[in-house]
């Protein structure tokens, strides 16, 4: 999608709070972006060890909630993780406390209890928790900080919107604003089966109506059902703002450069209009010129009726 990009990816990351919203925004950007799951793991993994000790724990659980909620759409991040959750426990076992590890090993238990990973790898992550260096293992229990959330100031958004950009080409423009008549805001269908999830899903006041266990098994399945579909649909909206963000950057780049252009132009006009009128005025004075200079073929012909000059031998001549 047009609005991915590793300078995004690495700023949402340093905006993730540890709230559950937080978590799972991101997590449904992410999983709708996963055709880039390689830069977004390698990201992760930049920006995990860059990150201070008390927000290394939400991007343990932002991994979770991608992983397990990624499952449904391919395997591309349960694979693509792989190559760097060992080394990301070890690293973050070694730069927290005791508790963080177990908060670890509890989403180890529940990888391991839904078979997200086998039972060798699951292995290999809780060795890796427990890897440890002798100086780090008897260390005191971090004291922990309340963890706030990463927010932008406004004066830095300013400073980001001002700064000087490339400007897009037509054809990236053009191509943009057409993925944008597909997006999600778009999809009537999506929005139709939203429109039509029963009310027993919607309205906590109608599970008084449930009397038997089969009645709110089904209904249970309704729910998830309906939860999925949201969530997804959800996920494709926040995508489609980011998006339609970055189409508005475009245009705005577009259009600056433009005016830039048309400033450009202008000036370049005036110029070459001044240039005109001296020429203008230079040939008007030259034809002006032209027309008082004397016709050389309309003079008399002072030769024609003169003896012509004697020769050498005419002059010394005897006769």
């Amino acid at each position: 999608m047009t609005s991915f990009s590793e300078s995004a990816l690495e700023r949402k990351l340093s905006e993730l709070s540890n709230s559950q919203q937080s978590i799972q925004t991101l997590s449904l950007w992410l999983i709708h972006h996963r055709k880039h799951h390689k830069l977004i793991v390698q990201t992760w993994q930049n920006e995990l060890h860059k990150a201070k000790p008390g927000r290394k724990l939400t991007f343990m659980y932002l991994a979770n909630d991608v992983i397990q909620n990624s499952k449904k759409k391919g395997p591309e991040f349960t694979k693509e993780f792989t190559n760097v959750l060992v080394r990301a426990f070890q690293h973050v076992a070694s730069a927290t406390d005791d508790d963080t590890v177990k908060r670890l090993e509890r989403i180890v238990d529940i990888w391991k209890e839904r078979a997200v990973y086998d039972a060798d790898y699951v292995d290999q992550l809780k060795r890796g928790l427990h890897k440890r260096s002798g100086n780090e293992d008897r260390r005191s229990p971090v004291k922990k900080k309340k963890v706030e959330p990463v927010v932008l100031l406004e004066e830095e958004e300013e400073e980001e919107e001002g700064s000087p950009r490339e400007p897009p080409e037509p054809e990236e423009l053009m191509k943009a604003l057409e993925e944008l008549e597909h997006s999600a805001s778009s999809d009537a269908a999506v929005r139709e089966k939203i429109a039509n999830l029963p009310p027993e899903v919607q309205d906590v006041s109608m599970l008084e109506k449930i009397q038997d266990r089969d009645s709110a098994e089904k209904l249970s399945k309704m729910v998830d059902e309906a939860c999925m579909l949201l969530a997804e649909y959800n996920g494709r909206l926040a995508a489609e703002l980011e998006d339609r963000k970055h189409v508005s950057r475009m245009l705005k780049d577009f259009v600056a450069v433009q005016k830039e252009k048309l400033a450009q132009s202008e000036e370049m006009l005036s110029e070459y209009k001044t240039k005109l009128a001296k020429v203008t005025s230079v040939r008007k004075e030259l034809k002006s010129h032209l027309q008082n200079l004397p016709d050389l073929t309309l003079l008399p012909d002072v030769t024609g009726g003169l003896a012509p000059l004697p020769s050498a031998g005419d002059l010394f001549s005897s006769e």
